[in-house]
């Protein structure tokens, strides 16, 4: 009977194991550069007047930066900006804010990072701001 309710209790694990990888959301390099290139870098030319390109950073700069979760120089959160309640901010001047407005942050920021990773100075497709 051990035995038995062993390999139930594993099959079991192995089901939702499976079902998890089969729901992991897979990100979308491209609606992560439109996100940064019309949010990000408008954001930043605005305030700045300094376009931050992501071939100006390599891959394990732009996760590292990504993970750490700090934006302008710590004063802020990076996750701030992917918030629905920013775009909502920012939707009435801001094209790409208003067309995600209703994606889940976190899916948005997996889109953008995905974008951050291809397009790093040791990426894919390192890809300038413009």
């Amino acid at each position: 009977m051990t035995r038995k309710f062993s390999m139930t209790v594993l099959a079991a694990l192995l089901g939702a194991t499976a079902m998890t990888s089969a729901l992991a959301y897979d990100a979308d390099w491209k609606r992560g550069r439109v996100y940064y290139r019309q949010v990000c870098t408008s954001c930043h030319m605005a305030q700045a007047n300094k376009q931050f390109g992501p071939n100006e950073r390599t891959k394990a700069d732009w996760t590292a930066y990504l993970s750490a979760d700090k934006h302008n120089k710590g004063k802020d959160t990076i996750k701030q900006y992917y918030s629905k309640q920013y775009r909502a901010s920012i939707k009435a001047s801001n094209k790409a804010a208003e067309k995600f407005a209703d994606t889940p942050d976190q899916e948005l920021m997996d889109d953008v990072k995905a974008f951050l990773i291809k397009s790093a100075k040791d990426g894919d497709s390192p890809a300038s701001c413009s």
